[in-house]
C-alpha cells in the first residue's frame, strides 16, 4: 500500500477524465488518473466513431482512447489501474480517496469523471449483437441505419427523443413500449404521434434478439404483456433507450445530485458545491453524453482546477509570510 499526492486527483477515466489530464498536466497540475474498472469509459465497447471532430475517416473507439490516454501520459500524467473505493470530502481541500488496492490518493482538486452506463434489457442475443445491429445511443449510431428499418425500446424522454432523432435517418421506426402508454413528457408524445415515419407497438416487451445469417442483427421476438403471446419483427437496427445510469454511489450523501443521480454542478461549469471538486462528462450530464462533449467538459474542469489551485498557493504563501513576521 502507497500513498499518492497531486495537485489534481481525477477518478475515472474516458473522453472527461483523459482531456482533464491532458489539459492539468499542461498547467504543471502533475496529475493522476486513477482509470477505474473500464479504462477508456464506453467508447472502449463502441466500435466505429464518426462523429469525433479531427478525424475524416471512421476511426475505432478503443483506438481513440488509447490516443487520448497516451498523449495525457506524454505530457506527463501518472496513470494507475486502481478502482476507487472509499473518498473523503468532508475534511478538504485537499481530498482522499482510497482504491481497493489498498492506496490512498490525495489531491488538492479532485475532478469527477466516473460516466455513466446505459441501462440494458439483459435479454438474449443483446450483448452478443452490441455494435451488430443492437446499440443505446441513437446520436451515435443512427447514422450507420440511413434508408433502413430501425425499432427504439423504451417509453420515457429518451426512447421518444432516440426515436424522434432516428426519423433523420429512417422512414420506417418503430416505437416498442412495455405499456399502453408513454411516460415521456406531452410535448415529445405529441411530436412523436404527428411523425409519419414513425409507428408504436404497445403492450411489448423484447425476449431476445436474433442475428440472421450475416452474424448482424435480424429480428426481435417480442411478447406481449397483456396475452404473453410471441411475435418477430425484422429490423436492421435496435436501440435501447431505457435511461441511463451515472456511476455515483461513492458521493452519495457526499455531493448533490439530482433525482436520477447525476451530480449537480454550476449551471454551464463542472464546478460542485465544493472548493475544487469538479465533475465533468456524463456522470454530470444526462442530455448529451457524447464523446466531443465530455472532453469539452474535462477541459473546463482541469482549467478551473487550476485557477483554484493557485489561490491555495496564495494563500499559503501569505500564511507564511504572516508567520515569519
Amino acid at each position: 500500500m502507497a500513498t499518492h499526492r497531486t495537485k489534481m486527483l481525477i477518478i475515472g477515466s474516458g473522453p472527461a477524465g483523459y482531456s482533464a489530464a491532458i489539459y492539468g498536466a499542461r498547467a504543471m497540475m502533475e496529475p493522476i488518473v486513477v482509470q477505474g474498472i473500464q479504462p477508456g469509459g464506453q467508447l472502449t465497447i463502441t466500435t466505429d466513431v464518426e462523429n469525433y471532430p479531427g478525424f475524416a475517416d471512421v476511426i475505432q473507439g478503443p483506438w481513440l482512447m488509447e490516443q487520448m490516454q497516451q498523449q495525457a501520459e506524454h505530457v506527463g500524467t501518472r496513470m494507475h489501474w486502481d478502482t476507487i473505493v472509499e473518498v473523503d470530502l468532508a475534511n478538504g481541500p485537499p481530498y482522499r480517496a482510497v482504491g481497493d488496492s489498498g492506496d490512498e490518493y490525495i489531491g488538492d482538486t479532485l475532478v469527477i469523471a466516473t460516466g455513466a452506463q446505459a441501462k440494458w434489457l439483459g435479454v438474449p442475443g443483446e450483448q452478443e449483437l452490441g455494435g451488430k445491429g443492437v446499440s443505446a445511443c441513437a446520436t451515435c449510431d443512427g447514422f450507420f441505419y440511413r434508408g433502413r428499418k430501425v425499432a427504439v425500446i423504451g417509453g420515457g424522454n429518451t426512447a421518444v427523443e432516440e426515436a424522434l432523432y432516428l426519423t433523420n435517418h429512417s422512414d420506417d421506426v418503430t416505437l416498442i413500449h412495455r405499456r399502453e402508454e408513454l411516460r415521456a413528457e406531452k410535448i415529445l408524445q405529441e411530436r412523436l404521434f404527428k411523425s409519419p415515419k414513425i409507428s408504436t407497438l404497445w403492450n411489448k416487451v423484447v425476449e431476445r434478439f436474433e442475428a440472421g445469417e450475416n452474424g448482424a442483427l435480424h429480428h426481435l421476438v417480442l411478447k406481449d404483456t397483456q396475452t404473453g403471446e410471441e411475435s418477430t419483427l425484422e429490423v436492421d437496427g435496435a436501440f435501447v433507450a431505457i435511461g441511463h445510469a451515472p456511476a455515483t454511489e461513492l458521493f452519495k450523501g457526499k455531493l448533490a445530485m439530482d433525482e436520477g443521480g447525476y451530480l449537480l454542478t454550476e449551471p454551464g461549469s463542472p464546478k460542485t458545491e465544493l472548493p475544487g471538486v469538479y465533475a465533468a462528462g456524463d456522470v454530470t450530464d444526462h442530455t448529451y453524453r457524447q464523446a466531443v462533449t465530455a472532453a469539452g467538459m474535462g477541459c473546463m474542469a482541469a482549467l478551473d482546477a487550476e485557477k483554484f489551485h493557485a489561490t491555495l498557493d496564495f494563500a499559503k504563501a501569505e500564511a507564511e509570510a504572516e508567520a515569519a513576521e
